[in-house]
This record gives C-alpha cells, structure tokens and sequence, in this order.
C-alpha cells in the first residue's frame, strides 16, 4: 500500500518539474532568438524611415546603391545603382549597406 502511494507522489513531482523546464526553455528561447530578432527588425524599421536622399543602402535582392529619391505616398524608393540607371524599389526593401559603416569593435 506505501509503494501505491509513494508512486503516486513521484508522478505527481515528476509533472511539476516538466512544467518548470518547459518554462525556463521558453524563457531561453525568448531571451536569445525572440527578443534580439524585435530589436533588429526595429533598428531596420528606424531607417527605413528616416531614409534621406544620398544614403547608401542595399535592397533585399542583394542590389547595392545610393537613394536617389523616395516617394512616400507610394512608398517606394528610386536607388541609382549605376551611372544613368535608377531603380523603382519597395521601401520595405531597402537596408542599411553596412560597407559604409566603420567596423565596430
């Protein structure tokens, strides 16, 4: 009868804990992909709307150049990527060219 009821109480622990690391690896989760991944998805967000002529950016088929013009009421971007040739891009799609930034340490 002891055993019957020492089984018991071991299930029950053994369930308590589970719950405990479930917790601490959704915890681990958030803290080191969920929560770095808002606060890059911010930082692009920022500069996509602050984009002024003459930034150099990259869009996101890979394509390197400088802001020629921006036409928020379409929300598109013109990037002259060569001389005398300008692409119409979403602003959605325009990121900071990190080749013009100084290395950080």
């Amino acid at each position: 009868m002891t055993n019957i009821v020492l089984a018991a109480q071991a299930a029950q622990g053994g369930g308590m804990s589970m719950i405990i690391m479930m917790v601490a690896i959704f915890a681990i989760m958030y803290f080191f992909m969920i929560k770095p991944q808002q606060k890059k998805q911010k930082e692009i967000q920022k500069f996509q709307n602050e984009l002024t002529e003459g930034t150099q950016v990259v869009t996101g088929g890979g394509i390197y150049g400088t802001v020629k013009s921006i036409d928020l009421a379409k929300n598109t971007v013109d990037v002259k990527i060569a001389r005398d040739v300008v692409i119409t891009v979403d602003k959605g799609s325009v990121f900071r060219d990190t080749s013009s930034t100084p290395a950080q340490k």
